[in-house]
């Protein structure tokens, strides 16, 4: 089995910084994809930024230019750096990464961590 253990959030101001991470434990023979979603009080979980297993990136619109998605293999992590947060980040974020066993990939989901962003 495969556990995803998330840490970081907590309360910030606009326009400070926090880093998420996103650790992955047990049976694990190589981690695909790695990908943040964030999920704001009564609106639907949005996409956040991806990062493969070959360092390419992706990320939403509106968070392009202040985060930064970050893998570190070794430690089968992946991590968030989020600057210049604005109120509009406040969600609880998730990490998701596609997992093999040594069977078959699975998707897998942290347990979400909040942020909130006071102006």
């Amino acid at each position: 089995q495969v556990q995803l253990v998330e840490s970081g959030g907590g309360l910030v101001q606009a326009g400070g910084s926090l880093r998420l991470s996103c650790a992955a434990s047990g049976r694990i023979f190589g981690i695909n994809t790695m990908k943040w979603y964030r999920q704001a009080t009564g609106k639907t979980r949005e996409f956040v930024a991806t990062i493969t297993n070959s360092g390419s990136t992706n990320y939403a619109d509106s968070v392009k230019g202040r985060f930064t998605i970050i893998r570190d293999n070794a430690k089968n992590t992946v991590y968030l750096q989020m600057n210049s947060l604005k109120p509009e980040d406040t969600a609880v974020y998730y990490c998701n990464q596609v997992v093999s066993n040594g069977v078959r990939w699975n998707d897998y989901w942290g347990q979400g961590t909040q942020v909130t962003v006071s102006s």
